[in-house]
């Protein structure tokens, strides 16, 4: 039990930038590998078989995340809610909450399975995908979104994880299971020739492998945290918790991931190139953005214990010291990687054409990718507090909202693909704005009341 507590984090006293650091590094690191899965996917596919290959793999992103999202907001949701109650040491409460995260991680793991057979093909008919990646592209998805109850197994794992302050063991297991990808990926398509299949295959397989052992380590862990399968059922008081925080969450990055797919409607409307090279840029983007995502789960880890222990400064503090860092961390990272372009959209592919627009969207949206900060931050600590609906409408507005007017009018227009890039900066910029000033009324309003309770 001794190794059990070591890896879990004391948020409610203490200093807070060593144990933020040391939450969010490993998370951190657990996002970039699980990126990696779908990086390394793009990357074997684009130097062993085709652009076409390429694109098809790299492209199906915003599909995947649209139909994900609201289930991984209902696992923000879950890691509100068990945080809270650790705060405020209601053992049962925990155990309650940990039943219902359990059941509901392996309800929207079979839904989204059925989701993705049922509408893959349709999905990307709809996104104008180039007909000389729709069949590979459709292949691909399929046999993606038989590995869901994998992967949601796995982020609500280690959500119950995060909620104690546990970011070590999820890394862990996202390391063993990127070594199986790589693994299986090199074998399948170079080795067996199997393209496509081949790379979709090797994810699903690592997600099994991924799933397996935080589930291993759950069932092993001390009370009141161990998640027994005999008790998982549905907590109707704890599940309406964590609807009330993670449905809203998982409602803006769906409509945050739709706007997206009408960017890439738009990107696929430029060619395959196009196409393969945004994929390629945006790998590099989703590696940055996770530097961001740390420190907002961070955050709401943080600001969710604090608060239902009533230490309402040390919210203020987090918040502050979570947005130094992750705006620190971000530009630099930007930065080195808009440098070296080009060396970074050779990994990919040596196409000279697909390299040409990689570079272009790195140089047209990363550099600024730092301001989505200021709302992803904010945003963060509103949910620890409870107010998950008030970042939902913002970013809904503030970006989605703004990016579906702009690519009309890109596309009436006919204006480049740098054009069209260009309203990324411009969306973090005024839902930053939004999200800041709305976030410094509530902390306000809500720490005046001396509430405790999510």
């Amino acid at each position: 039990m001794s190794g059990e507590k070591s890896v879990r984090i004391d948020m409610v006293s203490g200093g807070l930038t060593g144990k933020i650091m040391a939450f969010a590094l490993p998370l951190m690191a657990s996002g970039i590998l699980q990126q990696s899965f779908n990086a390394v996917d793009v990357a074997v596919v684009g130097r062993y078989c085709s652009s076409q290959a390429m694109a098809a793999v790299g492209s199906n992103g915003p599909i995947i995340n649209i139909l994900v999202n609201l289930f991984l907001g209902i696992s923000v949701g879950a890691n509100v809610v068990i945080a809270n109650y650790i705060g405020r040491k209601n053992e049962h409460g925990i155990r309650r909450a940990i039943n219902t995260t359990g059941f509901v991680a392996l309800a929207s793991g079979l839904i989204l399975m059925l989701i993705g057979l049922t509408l893959a093909r349709p999905i990307l008919e709809m996104m104008n995908t180039p007909h000389d990646v729709i069949e590979l592209a459709a292949v691909y998805l399929r046999i993606y979104f038989l590995g869901m109850p994998f992967m949601m197994a796995y982020n609500f794992g280690a959500a119950i994880m995060r909620s104690m302050g546990d970011t070590k063991r999820p890394f862990y297991s996202l390391v063993i299971a990127g070594v199986v990808n790589t693994a299986l990926n090199l074998t399948l398509v170079i080795g067996l020739d199997m393209g496509v299949k081949g790379v979709a295959i090797a994810t699903v397989a690592s997600n099994a492998v991924n799933a397996g052992i935080i589930l291993w380590l759950l069932r092993r862990e001390q009370e009141p945290f161990r998640l027994r399968v005999r008790d998982i059922r549905v907590e109707h008081g704890e599940l309406g918790k964590m609807l009330r925080i993670g449905v809203p969450a998982g409602v803006q990055g769906m409509v945050f991931s739709f706007s997206n797919i009408f960017i890439q409607s738009a990107i696929n409307s430029f060619g395959s190139a196009a196409v393969a090279g945004s994929a390629a840029a945006l790998n590099y983007e989703v590696y940055c953005y996770y530097i961001i995502s740390s420190f907002s789960q961070a955050a709401v880890a943080f600001v969710s214990q604090n608060y239902g222990a009533g230490e309402h400064e040390r919210c203020r503090k987090v918040f502050r010291i979570c947005m130094f860092l992750a705006v620190a961390m971000s530009v630099a990272a930007n930065a080195l990687i808009a440098w070296q372009g080009k060396a970074c959209a050779h990994i990919f592919t040596n196409d000279p054409e697909v390299v040409a627009f990689a570079i272009e969207r790195l140089h047209a949206a990363l550099l600024f990718q730092w301001i989505a900060c200021s709302y992803e931050i904010s945003g963060a600590c509103l949910r620890g507090l409870g107010y998950s609906m008030t970042p939902t409408v913002i970013t809904v507005f503030g970006t989605c909202v703004i990016r579906l007017g702009w690519v009309y009018y890109v596309m009436q227009a006919g204006e480049s693909f740098g054009t069209l890039l260009g309203i990324y900066p411009v969306t973090w910029m005024v839902t930053g704005v939004a999200m800041l000033a709305t976030y410094y009324l509530i902390e306000r309003r809500v720490f005046a009341t001396g509430k405790r309770s999510v």
